[in-house]
């Protein structure tokens, strides 16, 4: 484990608070949209999001639209610029991203727009205040990602999507790495006693071997190109429409490695993995170099993501959402799976 954990940490292990989520009423979301000029016609629906509050509200205009409004205390207004710059550069580029709109303050009393973007909006309402985004709805459905012409069309996006996130790099946002995703939520879920007693010594043993192998590994790589990445391209998070793939949510975008938004996307099995990473990489290669070293990245990378999500659960553990979803989180049970889990990450 590293003497001194980077301070860029700090914010990502403080938890996260949800008191104003708790206040967060439809008429409060509509007023909101009114403050800048789109005026709902009463009808809305919360989409599924556990990190963000997100809604889509059908306006008077007859369109309909999805405003996301930020969990409280995640990110700074900089890095939630940063994501949205990202999506207006990809969306310049015609890479199929649904960017947000830029939006303009009717009502200077309650809602501020940023004047760098115009991109993100923060309302105020008595005590409570919330910032927010506005984005045009764009359905989809998932995708095929058992079908040999799906996965190389999608190989082909992510390569376009990080065509231009090799430009430059986040200045605000993470950089994926074992010391920020890996040790930092390890000694997190460690000092606030998250880890049930009965199985401490065994998940605390199983995630710093993990964390030495995935370190060990980064290092044998050594140097490799760090875009701006989706960062958290699951099938769940790439919708499908006539067109092909689109993405409508950067929000955990980051620094990283290319392979981080491929991994994820392969199965579980072992000759299901090598048939998609092979298709995958077929498409990827036809429009951008892939540096092969980061395929041994690829196991590493899925123990960061066990320890990171573990602490992210935990940081959210106040919000009622995170209950209902997770109620297995907790348990000696839960805690016991995960440390069976990082063992097989050890090979044994």
């Amino acid at each position: 484990m590293p003497d001194e954990l980077p301070q860029a940490t700090a914010d990502r292990r403080t938890p996260s608070p949800v008191g104003t989520y708790a206040l967060l009423q439809p008429h409060d979301v509509l007023a909101a949209l009114d403050a800048v000029g789109l005026r709902g016609d009463g009808r809305l629906l919360q989409l599924n999001s556990y990190e963000n509050r997100v809604f889509q509200v059908f306006l008077e205009s007859g369109d309909a639209v999805v405003a996301k409004f930020y969990r409280p205390g995640r990110w700074t207004d900089e890095q939630i610029l940063e994501e949205h710059a990202y999506a207006l550069e990809l969306q310049a580029e015609e890479v199929p991203v649904v960017a947000p709109w830029v939006l303009q303050a009717e009502d200077a009393g309650c809602v501020r727009v940023d004047p760098s973007h115009g991109t993100l909006a923060t309302w105020v309402q008595g005590e409570e205040t919330w910032r927010f985004a506005v984005s045009p709805r764009k359905a989809g459905r998932a995708p095929e990602i058992d079908d040999a012409d799906t996965l190389k069309w999608i190989g082909r996006f992510v390569a376009r999507l990080h065509g231009v996130g090799a430009r430059r790099q986040f200045e605000h946002r993470r950089t994926l790495n074992v010391a920020t995703w890996g040790w930092a939520n390890q000694q997190w879920l460690l000092t606030q006693g998250v880890v049930t007693p009965v199985e401490l010594a065994a998940w605390k043993d199983a995630s710093s071997r993990a964390l030495d192998l995935a370190e060990a590994a980064f290092d044998r790589v050594g140097s490799v190109q760090r875009l701006r990445l989706h960062g958290d391209a699951h099938p769940g998070n790439i919708l499908w429409r006539e067109e092909g793939p689109h993405v409508v949510d950067l929000d955990d975008a980051c620094n990283g490695p290319g392979v981080q938004d491929l991994w994820m996307l392969l199965p579980g099995d072992e000759a299901g993995r090598a048939r998609s990473l092979r298709l995958l990489l077929e498409g990827y290669e036809s429009v951008r170099d892939f540096d092969d070293a980061e395929l041994a990245l690829i196991e590493p990378l899925r123990t960061l993501r066990m320890i990171q999500h573990s602490a992210w659960i935990a940081q959210r553990w106040n919000d009622p959402a995170f209950t209902r979803a997770f109620p297995h989180f907790g348990t000696a049970a839960y805690w016991s799976e995960q440390t069976t889990q990082l063992r097989e990450q050890l090979g044994g």
